[in-house]
C-alpha cells in the first residue's frame, strides 16, 4: 500500500508573488482628509497571513475601518534588542483609464506583479510576510523579539497609522532601537557596477495652508486688495524660487559611496549637471541636495462675478536636516507680510548611522546575493512613517531590496501609471530579507 503523500509547505519564494498580487487586489487607496477604504480588511488578511504560522497579531483601528495589524514575536534571547520591521498597507488613488491593466488586479504579467502598491509598497510587505512566515514555519527566530507593524494611513499624515500606534500601543515597541521599511535596498544599473542605496535618512516635511485677505466685493469694481490675487503673486514667487545647494552629511556620504562605486569623481560645485551626467544614479541625490517648496492646490471664491475675501494654498515644503529655521525664513520671506502660513504636517527629518552595525548587516546580506552588490547610504527626497517611529526613539533604515532589471524606472513607478514590480526581483529580495533577519 502506498503511503499518502504528504503536502510540503511552500517556501517563502515561492509564495511571495502570489502575497503580492493578493495584497495589490485588496484596494486600500487613500483619498486625504481622513478618506480610504479597505484598509481594515487588508489589516485582517495579514493577520489571518500570521496566525496561520503562530504569530499572534493584533488588528487595532484608530477610526472606524482605519485599521493596522501589529504583532510580536519573541526571539531566543529577551535580554537582545527587539528589531521593527514597518510598512503600510495604504496606495494613492489611480485611475483605471490610465492603466494597461486594472490597478487593482495584481495580474502577472511579462514577468512582473502589476497593480497599486507594487513597489509601493505592498511588494515589500509580500516579501516581509513569506520570509517570516517560513522562518517560524521552520522555527527560526531572530535573537531579540521581532515587532512587525503593518500600517495606515502612510500616505497622508500617519495620524491614522503611524503616528496612532507609536502613540496608543507604545508598549509594544518596547526595546527596539532599530527598524527597517520602504524605499532603499533596490539596485540602480551604473554600467559596470549595480548600486544599491540604502536610505540612512529623509528630508524633513512642512506642509503648509497659505491665507490670504482682502476686500470682499462686486467683480466689475476696483479690487487693490484682492486677496487672490495677493495669494497668486505669493505662490508665483515661492514656485520660481531657486533654493541654494546645502550638502548634509548623509548627502555627503552618498557622494562619496557612488564616487567610489563608479570609479569617478562629482563635481559638488556642479551637482545638477553631475546628476543629469550619471543618468539613474544621479537621481538618486538630484532631489537632496537642496530644500524645496511645491505649489500643490490653490482655493478660493465661488462666482465669477464675486471678488472673495479670502484665498487659500497649499505648499508641499521638504527641507534638510538642520536647515528648517532658513527654510521657513525664505518661506515668509517670498509669501510676504500679506499671507500667513499654517502647519498641515510638520515632521522633523530623521537621520541613521551609515557606520554602523545595522548597515553593514543590511549591505552584508544584499552582497551575499549578489556578489556585484555596491551598497552606499542614501537620503531619501520624500517621507516615511519612519519619521513617526523617530518621535519614540526608533531609527529606521529605508531597505526594501529588489534585484532590477536596467529597462524598467523604478523610481518612476512610485505613484505612477503602470505600477509593477518584476517577480524575479520580489524573490531575491525575500532571500535577502531572511538573511538580515539572521543577523538579529
Amino acid at each position: 500500500m502506498s503511503r499518502p503523500e504528504m503536502s510540503v509547505p511552500p517556501t517563502a519564494v515561492d509564495e511571495v508573488t502570489e502575497l503580492c498580487a493578493a495584497l495589490i487586489r485588496h484596494d486600500t487607496t487613500n483619498e486625504g482628509e481622513g478618506e480610504a477604504r479597505g484598509e481594515r480588511a487588508a489589516a485582517e488578511y495579514v493577520a489571518t497571513l500570521l496566525d496561520e504560522v503562530g504569530a499572534e497579531a493584533a488588528v487595532v483601528e484608530s477610526a472606524p475601518g482605519r485599521a493596522s495589524t501589529l504583532a510580536r514575536i519573541p526571539g531566543t534571547d529577551p535580554s537582545h534588542p527587539a528589531f521593527l520591521v514597518h510598512g503600510h498597507l495604504d496606495v494613492v488613488p489611480a485611475d483605471p483609464g490610465e492603466w494597461s491593466v486594472h490597478p487593482f488586479s495584481g495580474e502577472v504579467r511579462d514577468g512582473c506583479v502589476w497593480g497599486r502598491g507594487a513597489v509601493d509598497m505592498k511588494g515589500t510587505l509580500a516579501m516581509t510576510l513569506a520570509t517570516v512566515r517560513q522562518r517560524l514555519r521552520e522555527g527560526r527566530r531572530t535573537r531579540g523579539d521581532l515587532v512587525l507593524a503593518f500600517l495606515a494611513d502612510e500616505e497622508c499624515t500617519g495620524d491614522y497609522g503611524s503616528r496612532y500606534v507609536a502613540r496608543e500601543h507604545r508598549g509594544l515597541f518596547t526595546g527596539c532601537a532599530e527598524a527597517i521599511s520602504e524605499s532603499g535596498g533596490f539596485s540602480v544599473d551604473a554600467g559596470g557596477a549595480r548600486i544599491y542605496p540604502i536610505a540612512t535618512g529623509e528630508r524633513g516635511t512642512m506642509w503648509m495652508r497659505l491665507t490670504a485677505r482682502g476686500s470682499a466685493g462686486h467683480g466689475s469694481k476696483p479690487a487693490p486688495d484682492n486677496a487672490v490675487a495677493e495669494l497668486a503673486h505669493a505662490v508665483s514667487r515661492l514656485a520660481a524660487h531657486e533654493w541654494p545647494v546645502r550638502l548634509t552629511s548623509g548627502v555627503l556620504a552618498l557622494l562619496d559611496g557612488l564616487a567610489d562605486a563608479l570609479g569617478t569623481t562629482i563635481d559638488h560645485d556642479r551637482l545638477d549637471e553631475e546628476a543629469r551626467r550619471l543618468g539613474g544614479v544621479g537621481r538618486l541625490f538630484e532631489g537632496t541636495i537642496r530644500n524645496s517648496a511645491n505649489p500643490t492646490r490653490l482655493d478660493a471664491g465661488y462666482k465669477v462675478n464675486v471678488i472673495p475675501g479670502t484665498a487659500t494654498a497649499q505648499v508641499d515644503g521638504r527641507y534638510l536636516p538642520g536647515t528648517g529655521e532658513e527654510f521657513l525664513a525664505t518661506v515668509d520671506r517670498l509669501l510676504g507680510p500679506k499671507v500667513t502660513r499654517e502647519f498641515i504636517n510638520y515632521e522633523e527629518a530623521p537621520a541613521a548611522d551609515p557606520a554602523g552595525a545595522t548597515f553593514a548587516a543590511l549591505a552584508g546580506a544584499l552582497r551575499a546575493e549578489d556578489p556585484a552588490a555596491r551598497p552606499v547610504p542614501y537620503v531619501m527626497a520624500g517621507g516615511t512613517d519612519a519619521k513617526s517611529f523617530n518621535r519614540i526613539g526608533i531609527t529606521s533604515f529605508g531597505f526594501a531590496p529588489l534585484l532590477l532589471g536596467p529597462d524598467l524606472d523604478y523610481l518612476g513607478m512610485f505613484h505612477g501609471v503602470d505600477e509593477r514590480v518584476p517577480v524575479e526581483g520580489l524573490r531575491f529580495g525575500t532571500r535577502v530579507l531572511d538573511r538580515f533577519l539572521d543577523t538579529r
